[in-house]
């Protein structure tokens, strides 16, 4: 990654792309719809499987156990050690 300094000391570094996915991700006590947004040429597995300890959802719609809405945001952080699954909305298999 590129990283230039101006002459007042700022840092600009390269915009990484990515690449937001639909996804619903479910806890212990909530479930969550929202986007995950991955880098180019990764998986939504590489994105959870990183070392961070928390995984950015944006513009999130977060509801209780019972399936009652809780609350929308534009910005959620995850705990991964809290995510039990993540379902990608795109991946879903229509029943026949």
């Amino acid at each position: 990654m590129v990283t230039e300094i101006d002459d007042k000391g700022k840092y600009f570094t390269e915009v990484i792309k990515k690449t937001p996915v639909s996804v619903i991700i479910q806890t212990a006590s909530q479930r969550i719809e929202g986007y995950i947004s991955i880098r180019p040429d990764e998986r939504l597995k590489d994105e959870v499987d990183r070392k961070e300890p928390f995984v950015a959802v944006t513009e999130a719609k977060i509801y209780h156990p019972d399936g009652e809405f809780f609350a929308s945001t534009h910005f959620v952080a995850v705990n991964r050690s809290q995510i039990i699954w993540i379902l990608p909305l795109d991946e879903i298999i229509p029943q026949t």
